[in-house]
Protein backbone atom coordinates (compact mmCIF):
# COMPACT_ATOMS: atom_id res chain seq x y z
CA UNK A 1 0.00 0.00 0.00
CA UNK A 2 1.24 3.49 -0.79
CA UNK A 3 1.23 6.37 1.70
CA UNK A 4 0.56 10.06 1.64
CA UNK A 5 2.56 11.52 4.53
CA UNK A 6 1.54 15.05 5.52
CA UNK A 7 4.05 16.90 7.72
CA UNK A 8 2.60 20.06 9.24
CA UNK A 9 4.32 22.52 11.56
CA UNK A 10 5.36 26.12 12.03
CA UNK A 11 8.27 27.65 10.14
CA UNK A 12 11.51 26.18 11.46
CA UNK A 13 9.96 23.01 12.90
CA UNK A 14 11.93 20.79 10.52
CA UNK A 15 9.31 19.76 8.00
CA UNK A 16 11.67 19.54 5.03
CA UNK A 17 14.55 18.12 7.08
CA UNK A 18 12.37 15.36 8.56
CA UNK A 19 10.78 14.87 5.15
CA UNK A 20 14.19 14.25 3.58
CA UNK A 21 14.99 11.62 6.23
CA UNK A 22 11.55 10.05 5.75
CA UNK A 23 12.07 9.97 1.98
CA UNK A 24 15.43 8.24 2.46
CA UNK A 25 13.81 5.58 4.68
CA UNK A 26 10.73 4.92 2.58
CA UNK A 27 11.51 5.97 -0.98
CA UNK A 28 8.50 8.32 -0.91
CA UNK A 29 8.74 11.42 -3.11
CA UNK A 30 9.25 14.59 -1.05
CA UNK A 31 7.09 17.48 -2.26
CA UNK A 32 7.89 20.09 0.36
CA UNK A 33 5.89 23.31 0.33
CA UNK A 34 8.83 25.32 -1.02
CA UNK A 35 8.90 23.14 -4.12
CA UNK A 36 5.63 24.93 -4.94
CA UNK A 37 6.47 28.30 -3.38
CA UNK A 38 9.99 28.83 -4.73
CA UNK A 39 9.19 29.35 -8.43
CA UNK A 40 6.86 32.19 -7.43
CA UNK A 41 9.07 33.50 -4.62
CA UNK A 42 12.18 33.48 -6.83
CA UNK A 43 10.45 35.32 -9.67
CA UNK A 44 9.26 38.01 -7.24
CA UNK A 45 12.50 38.27 -5.29
CA UNK A 46 11.41 37.08 -1.85
CA UNK A 47 14.33 37.38 0.57
CA UNK A 48 12.99 35.67 3.70
CA UNK A 49 13.07 38.92 5.67
CA UNK A 50 10.72 41.33 3.88
CA UNK A 51 6.98 40.57 4.17
CA UNK A 52 5.59 38.38 1.40
CA UNK A 53 2.64 39.94 -0.44
CA UNK A 54 -0.49 37.78 -0.03
CA UNK A 55 -0.93 37.56 -3.80
CA UNK A 56 2.23 35.46 -4.00
CA UNK A 57 0.65 32.78 -1.82
CA UNK A 58 -2.31 32.70 -4.21
CA UNK A 59 0.09 32.09 -7.11
CA UNK A 60 1.98 29.45 -5.12
CA UNK A 61 -1.36 27.71 -4.48
CA UNK A 62 -1.89 27.50 -8.24
CA UNK A 63 1.50 25.78 -8.56
CA UNK A 64 0.59 23.44 -5.67
CA UNK A 65 -2.63 22.45 -7.43
CA UNK A 66 -0.64 21.54 -10.56
CA UNK A 67 1.64 19.41 -8.35
CA UNK A 68 -1.37 17.67 -6.83
CA UNK A 69 -2.74 16.95 -10.30
CA UNK A 70 0.56 15.26 -11.16
CA UNK A 71 0.44 13.34 -7.87
CA UNK A 72 -3.00 12.03 -8.86
CA UNK A 73 -1.49 10.69 -12.09
CA UNK A 74 1.42 8.95 -10.33
CA UNK A 75 1.50 5.14 -10.27
CA UNK A 76 -0.64 3.82 -7.40
CA UNK A 77 2.34 2.25 -5.62
CA UNK A 78 4.21 5.59 -5.39
CA UNK A 79 4.18 7.18 -1.94
CA UNK A 80 4.47 10.91 -1.32
CA UNK A 81 5.46 13.31 1.45
CA UNK A 82 3.87 16.76 1.52
CA UNK A 83 4.80 19.51 3.97
CA UNK A 84 3.00 22.66 5.04
CA UNK A 85 2.42 25.28 7.68
CA UNK A 86 -1.28 25.59 8.46
CA UNK A 87 -2.45 28.43 10.67
CA UNK A 88 -5.54 28.58 12.87
CA UNK A 89 -6.99 31.46 10.83
CA UNK A 90 -6.77 29.96 7.35
CA UNK A 91 -8.82 27.11 5.98
CA UNK A 92 -6.42 24.46 7.23
CA UNK A 93 -9.10 21.90 7.90
CA UNK A 94 -10.10 22.12 4.23
CA UNK A 95 -6.50 21.46 3.15
CA UNK A 96 -6.30 18.40 5.42
CA UNK A 97 -9.65 17.17 4.08
CA UNK A 98 -8.44 17.70 0.50
CA UNK A 99 -5.36 15.56 1.12
CA UNK A 100 -7.33 12.87 2.96
CA UNK A 101 -9.61 12.64 -0.07
CA UNK A 102 -6.63 12.52 -2.42
CA UNK A 103 -5.08 9.66 -0.44
CA UNK A 104 -8.39 7.77 -0.50
CA UNK A 105 -8.73 8.37 -4.24
CA UNK A 106 -5.26 6.86 -4.74
CA UNK A 107 -5.89 3.96 -2.35
CA UNK A 108 -3.08 5.29 -0.14
CA UNK A 109 -2.88 5.48 3.64
CA UNK A 110 -3.10 9.09 4.85
CA UNK A 111 -0.48 9.72 7.54
CA UNK A 112 -0.89 13.12 9.28
CA UNK A 113 2.14 14.22 11.32
CA UNK A 114 2.26 17.47 13.30
CA UNK A 115 5.72 18.77 14.15
CA UNK A 116 5.93 20.92 17.25
CA UNK A 117 8.86 22.95 18.53
CA UNK A 118 9.14 25.61 21.27
CA UNK A 119 9.35 29.22 20.10
CA UNK A 120 12.93 29.86 21.34
CA UNK A 121 14.20 26.95 19.24
CA UNK A 122 12.16 28.08 16.22
CA UNK A 123 13.67 31.55 16.59
CA UNK A 124 17.18 30.07 16.76
CA UNK A 125 16.57 28.10 13.59
CA UNK A 126 15.59 31.23 11.64
CA UNK A 127 19.30 31.96 11.18
CA UNK A 128 20.26 28.58 9.70
CA UNK A 129 21.93 28.87 6.26
CA UNK A 130 19.47 26.50 4.57
CA UNK A 131 16.62 28.90 5.32
CA UNK A 132 18.35 31.61 3.30
CA UNK A 133 19.08 29.23 0.42
CA UNK A 134 15.46 28.04 0.27
CA UNK A 135 13.82 31.51 0.47
CA UNK A 136 12.29 30.64 3.84
CA UNK A 137 11.22 33.02 6.58
CA UNK A 138 14.34 34.13 8.49
CA UNK A 139 13.18 36.99 10.69
CA UNK A 140 12.47 35.92 14.30
CA UNK A 141 10.24 39.00 14.83
CA UNK A 142 8.09 38.06 11.84
CA UNK A 143 7.94 34.48 13.08
CA UNK A 144 6.71 35.64 16.51
CA UNK A 145 4.15 37.94 14.88
CA UNK A 146 2.92 35.14 12.60
CA UNK A 147 2.54 32.66 15.45
CA UNK A 148 0.93 35.26 17.76
CA UNK A 149 -1.50 36.35 15.07
CA UNK A 150 -2.26 33.05 13.32
CA UNK A 151 -0.87 30.21 15.45
CA UNK A 152 -0.77 26.67 14.11
CA UNK A 153 -3.77 24.54 13.26
CA UNK A 154 -4.27 21.99 16.06
CA UNK A 155 -3.42 18.43 15.16
CA UNK A 156 -6.33 16.20 14.17
CA UNK A 157 -7.13 13.36 16.55
CA UNK A 158 -5.50 10.77 14.27
CA UNK A 159 -2.19 12.63 13.85
CA UNK A 160 1.19 11.71 15.22
CA UNK A 161 2.62 14.70 17.14
CA UNK A 162 6.39 15.01 17.43
CA UNK A 163 8.41 17.63 19.31
CA UNK A 164 11.38 18.29 17.04
CA UNK A 165 13.32 20.51 19.45
CA UNK A 166 15.67 17.68 20.45
CA UNK A 167 14.58 14.88 18.11
CA UNK A 168 17.06 14.03 15.37
CA UNK A 169 15.47 13.98 11.89
CA UNK A 170 16.28 10.29 11.33
CA UNK A 171 14.66 9.33 14.64
CA UNK A 172 11.60 11.43 13.78
CA UNK A 173 11.41 9.65 10.42
CA UNK A 174 11.66 6.24 12.11
CA UNK A 175 8.80 7.16 14.45
CA UNK A 176 6.71 8.27 11.47
CA UNK A 177 7.41 4.97 9.68
CA UNK A 178 6.35 3.00 12.79
CA UNK A 179 3.22 5.14 13.14
CA UNK A 180 2.39 4.72 9.43
CA UNK A 181 2.71 0.95 9.71
CA UNK A 182 -0.02 1.06 12.34
CA UNK A 183 -2.18 3.42 10.26
CA UNK A 184 -1.93 1.21 7.20
CA UNK A 185 -2.10 -2.04 9.12
CA UNK A 186 0.97 -3.30 7.26
CA UNK A 187 4.49 -4.31 8.13
CA UNK A 188 7.68 -2.33 7.76
CA UNK A 189 7.69 0.54 5.26
CA UNK A 190 11.40 1.13 5.20
CA UNK A 191 13.01 1.06 1.79
CA UNK A 192 14.94 -2.23 1.64
CA UNK A 193 17.78 -0.67 -0.36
Amino acid sequence: MSHLFYLVGPPGSGKRTVGKALSALTGAALLDNHLFNDPVFTAFGVDGVSPVPPELFDLAEEVRQVGLRALRLAPPARSHILTNYLSRVEEGEAVVAELRALAKERGAAFVPVWLDCPLPELERRMGLPERHERLKLRDPAQLRDLLDRAGTLPAPADALVLDTAHLEPLEAARRIVAFAAGVAGVGALANPA
